[in-house]
């Protein structure tokens, strides 16, 4: 299925990147081998890093944070260090959305009955109908999140409509409600919640993790260093 995803992936890129009205605006890249070294290059060059797996799943790990660090702002649901940086950040400054934990059950057992926004129906149907190509190879793909066929398991369907309006605020650079007109006022907001980000990560120290994990979990106990 991750092979299937990454085709999808490097098949909407392929339409894209080749469409005349926004080919010169707009790229979507698939970077194979992601390792540190590439990470130490995008990472500080990213202004708005998507995290969005399913509340609950702890999917959403220690990237986020490595992103806010560096300025970078988080769209993405309540899951994993998600939660976190909102706790620490606020939720003024980070893009959220999403059903939380604890309705996930319930939503799963519905599933099967739900009735999915018509956007979320309008891309499935483009990739099954092969507007990107690859429809057969891709079937699977769109099965695994039709809630009759594969039970759409991330509730993607679900999560679909506030993904778009969480988008919204980041075109509006502003995560409380209203659009600005104003270009230097958009800035000085989106300059705002990037400093906010990066001013809030001092609870991600390693040391304050280390410290934690002896205390809690290890049951160790400094050890002091002897005095010269």
């Amino acid at each position: 299925m991750a092979k299937r995803i990454i085709k999808l992936i490097s098949a909407v890129g392929e339409k894209i990147n080749n469409d005349p009205d926004v080919g010169d605006l707009l790229k979507l890249v698939f970077v194979p081998d992601y390792n540190v070294s590439l990470a130490e290059a995008i990472i500080p060059a990213s202004e708005l890093s998507q995290h969005i797996s399913t509340a609950g799943t702890e999917a959403s790990g220690t990237s986020n944070m490595k992103f806010v660090m560096n300025g970078g702002l988080i769209i993405g649901t309540l899951d994993g260090a998600n939660i976190e940086i909102a706790e620490e950040a606020g939720r003024d400054n980070i893009f959220i959305f999403g059903h939380l934990e604890d309705e996930v059950p319930k939503l799963r057992k519905e599933r099967p009955t739900f009735k999915p926004d018509p956007r979320f129906t309008e891309v499935l149907n483009m990739i099954k109908d092969g507007y990107f190509g690859w429809e057969d190879y891709l079937a699977p793909l769109v099965d695994s999140v039709t809630g009759e066929v594969g039970g759409d398991f991330y509730l993607l369907a679900n999560d679909f409509p506030m993904y778009l309006e969480a988008q919204e605020k980041v075109i509006c650079a502003d995560a409380l409600r209203t659009c600005m007109t104003n270009s230097q006022r958009k800035m000085a907001k989106w300059t705002r919640m990037s400093i906010m980000n990066t001013a809030s990560t001092g609870k991600f120290s390693s040391d304050r993790t280390i410290r934690e994990y002896a205390e809690e979990i290890w049951g160790l106990e400094p050890c002091p260093v002897p005095a010269p």
